[in-house]
């Protein structure tokens, strides 16, 4: 029988997991036609910036210290908010360069819900904006990249895309065992 610990480890693992697998899917199917594209109408931001959005913001929020967060090579910007009139002239994240970034992020999501157990997870999160424990930053965290992901996937059903299948739970094991 789990811990009570262990079961919060494993059951937060499974669904943060589940999220970023969503982020990854709708990245993938995403045509080249819309990467860039910005619908009159519609979202104020293209595909890859909303994508990087919500990559940069599950990077940053799983830092061990996010105020002096700066995201790895080659991003360099943070596009902290996705408002039309910021400066649109830089050239998009590859599909390649975000899904390079996401691997990133399920190594330090797998660190950082480990490290987030006992004492670890009533700490301060460190956000002067966001005055919570770390316990709660992972499921704000959560919950962002499943928002986004919802976000992108409505995109490509409006694209006529068809969207990648809901995922239930994350297709990473928590403990190293391969899933039945």
């Amino acid at each position: 029988m789990e811990s009570p610990e262990a079961l919060w480890t494993r059951v937060l693992w499974d669904q943060f997991g589940a999220a970023i697998d969503m982020l990854a899917n709708a990245i993938r199917v995403c045509p080249d036609e819309l990467w860039t594209h910005t619908a009159p109408g519609g979202p104020p931001a293209p595909f890859w910036r909303m994508a990087y959005h919500t990559l940069f913001y599950l990077d940053m929020y799983l830092s061990e210290e996010p105020a002096g967060f700066a995201p790895p090579p080659p991003f360099e910007r943070a596009l902290r908010r996705l408002e039309p009139d910021q400066p649109q002239g830089d050239r998009p994240y590859t599909k390649a360069e975000l899904l390079g970034h996401l691997e990133h992020c399920y190594g330090k999501c797998l660190a950082a819900v480990r490290g987030t157990v006992g004492e670890g997870a009533r700490q301060p999160c460190g956000l002067s904006w966001l005055p919570v424990a770390r316990a709660e930053l992972h499921i704000y965290n959560l919950r962002h990249v499943q928002h986004h992901a919802a976000q992108l996937n409505l995109l490509l059903r409006q694209a006529g895309v068809e969207p990648p299948d809901w995922v239930s739970v994350g297709g990473r094991p928590f403990d190293g065992e391969a899933r039945p």
